[in-house]
């Protein structure tokens, strides 16, 4: 065989071709089989032996075209045997591939059907020979005709057949790849592109995963060909597969405690990094790509997976799509959010649509599953995490100020965003250790660099990552003390909470105590007031928390501190011992800030006591300064009046005065730590010197305290200089002295009212000491009540009380419960005195809205959330007790005074309890409820049944309410227990029958119940409303009402009368209009419903295939979705029928209801294009909306144009009988009526929306084949209406104007008009 192929060199070489011919021809086919194959085997040779044939294979001869089709046949099955080197195989078909065009058209088809029978019965394992493929196929297009069975084809025509028929068949695995390669070197129609990208993506289920990305790579490679959008929503889907489809097994592995996954999780995590580095590549590659990638998420959130969130993180590297990505993911967020909030709030939207995966959720398993090795995502995920912070952050409230502290719980949309932002963050910190350093410097610098906006969200994440990795954090502590440097110049509220944060680290590390204690140090001395109150608040928090040796632990802290922050505490004794030395050095140098402004000392005064309990040991050296402090406003001399010396307390700078001591405080502060001590004392032992100490400094003060208390009996008005005549306003620099002084002995009279009861001990002759040292406070509080009725100065509210909650929580009790038979006569004495009771009421009340308010109250545990919320339990329990008791018909029978009866206070409290309890301890509810149980009722396992049994007994006190006469009817305390029952009512699930009895009690009372009150009638709809919404649509509530107000009020046609209808006996005609207002602002949330669908139903119109229409559009069966809205709308707009007949007062009512037609014209334009789209994608129009159009146009547009010309004329509700006051109340109706013109606006906007709604009508006709403009019919109304003759008649004839006579209805109204013109001249 050597000699042959030796023969052939030799001859090829020498290039005598007809010798060569006719040698290749003396060769049998076998011979030449075997040539071929010893000559590849060997190597070296194959290449000049190929070329030998092909140049002794002239194509033009029939015998040389069939040569060459044996080579290339005999070649194609070598190359794929494996026999072959690579480099010889690669070879060969370099060789066979320049040759290729040459073939004749049949000898094409043969070797085309060759390697689709090949590739269809899996031959093409290796694919080195699908190189030559491509060439095959391009060849073959190019031919003009080919033989096809019996007829003939264009060689495009038989190319795509090829095609179609490759891509109908088995792939084996092994050669998809090769397969891919192979079509981006073939050119494909966008037909045959699709085909191909269809088959290829239905391929990667049946791939290993390890061999995904290089196909994904391919695929990208040929999306430069087209089908951009197709084969990435096919790799998005199959990852997106793939990630539900590990989340399954994980839950079934968690529930039956098995470790089972068909893919292991790290190695699909690595597979999908590999593929966003690919994606990412191709995307900077190709920006057509990357534009149809964003567009892919553009218009809905829906198809967005954790996988596709890591994709557009990383593609934000990408300087050009950066922002799109960080918008795009953004408004995803807060849409997501938003429409949890809304099917939350809606039992039909929760039926007709399934929650979708929450965006929130996906981004937080991005944060997870980049710990296998995405670091090009996790730069993004920083970036998204402090955009969303950013952006949805807490914003600044009036003038700049931060507003107050935000609730336990985020609740709005905005604030669930930011929240997320810092989950993502914390997550991040916690898992990437190289993001560590990023996130701590982008944290402290906002929180330096935004002092104009509230930063309570930076510091919540900082104190965060103090607590999930101290450790880490002292690494970067040279950053934390960079931070300290700018204390003194941050707001005040940045400060302490930055502080608390770190506290924890203070203690493992000196470097950073030292850098503290240094710039507290400097900040002392500031020129800045905030500056001084920083220094302070840092050095009481270092004295809180750096205890002294023999301490006493106190199970009363109010911050708690983890175990690992606590080991460090125990070092040794020389710790402690050194913590004191540093300890008294604070002191001495906060002593010095008791010469400084009133706000720096109140700091301190309510910093002490929670120093003196945390750090016992600092006891001494703290009584004794304020024992001194004590002594300079104190009157030594006990036969002198007043005991404490005011004069010192002021300063004035100029005409203004200030005050300059908060004695009130000091005497607070003194008072709460001495009787801390003498109480901790008495179980606890120590060293004798320091009880003599002790008792020496405690004496000195009982004592002063005693002598206080009984001269401040005695004291009278004039000793303060502060009787009647005194003058108080705030204007003059007397006035605001006077003030200051007032509320200083206030508060001096209230801690010794606090003082003398806990030290009482139920004693009769003590608590008539309390009661007239209450009689002192009182005159004082009614004459400044008093002057600041008369001033009716701004500014001048109560002061508020420094009664601690401790006191309260034990006062109240005692007041109203306690029978105990011993202490019967003692507390007779207060209870006899009702100014006194209702005072301690009021002043629980206050420290309860300050909790809701701010999350906290003033005096001792105030900030502590235990102690608070056990305060919270005992005053439900109290005023639960006292309401239910002492009915208010009792109180009110007894006196007939102004004042809100105590039964009131008690149910205002109760309001207020659980407003707070729901906004601040959520979860702490049921715990409250049961607080007013008795320890036999507790049963944990029902909790509705608790709630429940607290919602019945409010329904059966309202119910007795309204069995009364009307005169009896106290419409306040109706007002509270309808928002206390709203509030409670909350906490039933929507599907239990508690909530269902809930319901129908509600609407039995609204139609039963015909008070007219409109306050009560507006609480007790709006409780129907907010109930109803969660059971099923209000709709057809919102009807009979609407038809209520109109049988109450009339027709807008003074003519027609009528038909009496009541639903709903609550409406009436005093409550009419209230109740008119109520059901605009349900239509407004309705049609934010209805539009929310509408869109649903657009976004998924268009992410399905227009050639998929037929199958969603069933002609016997609409849509569950389309279906609610025309039903929905069609009783709305019978709904609104009623309302724009009815003879509404002029004004706001008016205007309310011309925006809601407007709004539902919008709607009902949104619906009749989503229907044209429906329509152009072959859809049929269902009857529904046939029907619901025709009642738009034949009853609801006629009666609008009517309504438009009724609100322009200022007609209102018809006058009486008598001239004067009829007139007056046509002059009342003009001016509201002008007040309306002028508003107008609304006019125009709605006559545009009719008319932009019937626009669209006449497309869907023309789209649907039916005739919707039948039921239309064209308005006058929107006409110019001006009256030629009557003008004539009025320049003619002034005075005559009133003289006027027509017969249309158009003539009665033109008068009127140019007069309102000239009104708005």
């Amino acid at each position: 065989m050597k000699a042959d192929v030796d023969k052939i060199v030799s001859l090829s070489d020498k290039d005598s071709i007809p010798e060569l011919q006719k040698y290749l021809s003396s060769l049998m086919d076998d011979q030449l089989v075997t040539v071929i194959t010893n000559s590849a085997l060997k190597g070296a040779t194959v290449g000049t032996t190929i070329k030998g044939i092909f140049k002794g294979s002239p194509p033009t001869s029939t015998e040389g075209s069939k040569r060459r089709l044996l080579l290339y046949q005999h070649c194609i099955t070598l190359c794929e045997s494996g026999d072959l080197q690579t480099e010889v195989a690669a070879d060969i078909i370099g060789l066979l591939m320049l040759e290729t065009h040459l073939l004749p058209g049949p000898a094409l088809v043969q070797l085309a059907n060759l390697f689709v029978d090949a590739i269809k019965a899996g031959k093409m394992g290796s694919g080195k020979s699908l190189e030559l493929f491509p060439t095959v196929l391009t060849a073959l297009a190019a031919c003009e005709v080919v033989e096809y069975g019996k007829g003939e084809l264009s060689g495009d025509e038989f190319k795509k057949q090829l095609i179609n028929s490759l891509c109908s068949s088995r792939w084996d695995p092994q050669c998809v790849i090769h397969l891919t390669t192979l079509f981006r070197d073939v050119p494909l129609s966008p037909e045959e592109l699709r085909f191909v990208v269809e088959k290829v993506l239905r391929m990667f289920s049946k791939l290993d995963l390890q061999e995904i990305p290089p196909l994904v790579y391919q695929l990208l490679l040929l999306s430069a060909k087209g089908c951009k959008k197709q084969i990435l929503d096919g790799i998005l889907s199959y990852f997106n597969a793939q990630d539900i489809c590990l989340e399954e097994e994980q839950k079934r592995g968690q529930s039956l405690d098995l470790d089972f996954e068909s893919v292991p999780q790290d190695q699909l995590r690595h597979v999908e990094g590999t593929a966003i580095l690919h994606i990412v590549f191709a995307i900077r590659l190709d920006h057509e790509l990357g534009r149809e990638f964003l567009k892919t998420f553009k218009t809905s959130y829906a198809d967005m997976s954790p996988f596709s969130v890591a994709l557009l993180l990383s593609v934000a590297r990408v300087q050009r799509y950066e922002e799109q990505v960080f918008d795009l993911l953004k408004s995803a967020v807060i849409k997501s959010f938003k429409d949890e909030q809304l099917q939350q709030g809606s039992k039909i939207l929760q039926e007709l649509l399934p929650q979708h995966r929450s965006v929130s959720q996906m981004i937080l398993n991005t944060v997870e599953n980049s710990v296998f090795g995405w670091d090009h995502v996790t730069q993004g995920l920083v970036q998204l995490g402090f955009f969303l912070m950013d952006n949805f952050g807490p914003k600044p409230g009036p003038f700049g100020k931060a507003a107050e502290s935000s609730a336990a719980v985020a609740r709005t949309p905005n604030q669930q965003a930011c929240k997320l932002g810092g989950q993502v963050l914390l997550l991040g910190f916690k898992v990437h250790e190289p993001l560590r350093g990023e996130i701590l410097e982008q944290v402290l610098n906002r929180l330096v660099t935004k002092t104009a906006s509230p930063v309570t969200h930076y510091l919540e994440l900082f104190t965060d990552v103090v607590v999930s990795a101290p450790m880490i954090l002292l690494e970067s502590s040279s950053k934390v003390i960079e931070t300290f440097d700018q204390l003194s110049y941050l707001p005040l509220a940045t400060v302490q909470g930055l502080l608390k944060a770190v506290q924890p680290l203070l203690k493992v590390s000196m470097s950073l105590k030292d850098a503290l204690i240094l710039v507290l140090r400097k900040a002392m001395f500031s020129s800045q007031l905030d500056g001084r109150k920083s220094a302070v608040t840092g050095f009481l928090l270092l004295l809180k928390n750096f205890k002294v040796l023999g301490s006493l632990s106190s199970t009363q802290c109010s911050q708690s501190i983890s175990s690992s922050q606590v080991q460090v505490d125990v070092h040794s004794r020389y710790n402690s011992a050194a913590n004191e030395a540093f300890c008294l050095e604070i002191l001495s140098s906060l002593r010095r800030c008791l010469g400084q402004q009133a706000d720096v000392r109140l700091m301190l005064y309510e910093g002490f006591y929670d120093v003196l309990r945390r750090n016992s040991q600092l006891s001494s050296s703290i009584m004794q300064t304020l024992l001194s402090q004590i002594k300079r406003y104190y009157e030594p001399e006990q036969d002198l009046l007043p005991p404490v010396k005011l004069e010192p307390c002021i300063t004035a700078h100029g005409d203004q005065v200030y005050l300059q001591e908060p004695l009130a405080h000091l005497l607070s502060c003194t008072v709460h730590c001495l009787s801390w001590l003498q109480n901790t004392h008495r179980a606890a032992t120590g060293d004798d010197s320091d009880e003599e100490e002790e008792e020496g400094y405690q004496a000195e003060l009982t004592t002063i305290l005693e002598s206080l208390t009984r001269r401040m009996i005695k004291s009278e008005l004039e000793d303060f200089e502060l009787d009647k005549s005194a003058e108080f306003s705030m204007g003059s620099s007397v006035g605001l002295k006077n003030n200051i002084y007032a509320v200083l002995v206030m508060g001096v009279y209230e801690i010794l009212i606090e003082y003398n009861f806990n030290k009482a001990n139920y004693n009769k002759a003590c608590f008539e000491g309390v009661l007239e040292l209450f009689s002192r406070y009182h005159k004082i509080s009614e004459i400044l009540k008093e002057k600041a009725g008369k001033g009716r100065v701004p500014s001048n509210k109560t002061p508020r009380s420094l009664l601690s909650i401790g006191y309260i929580s034990t006062l109240l009790p005692a007041l109203f419960r306690d029978s105990a038979q011993s202490r019967e006569e003692a507390l007779s004495v207060l209870r006899a005195s009702g100014e006194f009771v209702r005072y301690s009421l009021s002043v629980a009340i206050q420290k309860i809205q300050q909790l809701e308010e701010t999350g906290h109250t003033d005096g001792p545990d105030g900030s502590n959330v235990d102690k608070t919320f056990r305060f919270l339990c005992n005053m439900t329990s109290v005023l639960m007790w006292r309401y239910t008791n002492i009915p208010s018909v009792v109180e009110d029978a007894g006196k007939k005074e102004k004042r809100t009866t105590l039964s009131l206070l008690c149910l205002e409290g109760l309001l207020r309890i659980f407003t707070t309890c729901q906004q601040r301890f959520p979860e702490r509810l049921t715990q409250l409820l049961s607080s007013m149980e008795s320890e036999d009722d507790l049963d944990e396992g029902n909790v509705t049944q608790i709630n429940f049994n607290h919602i019945r007994q409010f329904q059966r006190v309202l119910f007795a309410q309204l069995s009364g006469e009307q005169e009896e009817f106290n419409s306040k305390e109706a007002q509270l227990i309808v928002s206390i029952l709203s509030v409670l009512s909350r906490q039933l699930k929507p599907s239990s029958q508690e909530f269902v009895q809930m319901i129908t009690w509600t609407v039995k009372l609204c139609k039963e119940t015909s008070f007219e009150d409109s306050p009560f009638a507006k609480g007790l709809l709006s409780l129907l409303f907010s109930l109803h919404v969660l059971y099923k649509s209000p709709v057809s509530l919102l009807l009979e009402l609407c038809q209520d107000v109109h049988s109450q009020l009339g027709d807008i046609d003074q003519d027609v009368e009528v038909e009496k209808q009541s639903h709903f006996a609550i409406v009436n005609v005093k409550t009419a209009s209230t109740v008119a207002m109520l059901v605009l602002s349900q239509v407004d949330r309705l049609l934010d419903e209805v539009d929310w669908l509408i869109a649903k139903k657009k976004s998924q119109t268009l992410i399905e295939k227009p050639g998929n229409s037929e199958q969603t559009q069933n002609p016997g069966q609409q849509d569950p979705i389309e279906k609610n809205v025309t039903l929905q709308l069609g009783t709305l707009l019978t709904a609104l029928n009623e309302l724009v007949q009815t003879s509404l007062s002029p004004g706001t009512c008016t205007i309310t209801l011309l925006r809601a037609m407007s709004r539902t014209y919008t709607i009902l334009t949104t619906l009749v294009k989503y229907y044209i789209q429906v329509c152009s994608n072959h859809g049929t129009l269902p009857s529904r909306v046939e029907k619901l159009v025709k009642l738009s146009g034949s009853h609801l547009t006629p009666q609008c144009y009517s309504f438009i010309t009724y609100a322009q004329s200022g007609e209102g509700i018809g006058g009486g009988a008598d001239d004067k006051k009829k007139k007056k109340k046509n002059e009342t109706n003009m001016a509201a009526s002008t007040k309306l013109l002028r508003e107008t606006k609304t006019i125009p906007d709605l006559i545009f929306n009719i008319e932009q709604y019937e626009k669209y009508l006449i497309t869907l006709s023309k789209k649907s084949k039916v005739n919707l403009m039948q039921y239309m019919k064209l308005s006058t109304s929107r006409d110019f209406r001006i009256n030629a003759a009557t003008l004539d008649a009025a320049l003619q004839d002034q005075d005559s104007s009133q003289q006027v006579s027509t017969t249309s209805q158009e003539d009665e109204e033109e008068p009127q008009e140019p007069k309102g013109k000239k009104r708005r001249r």
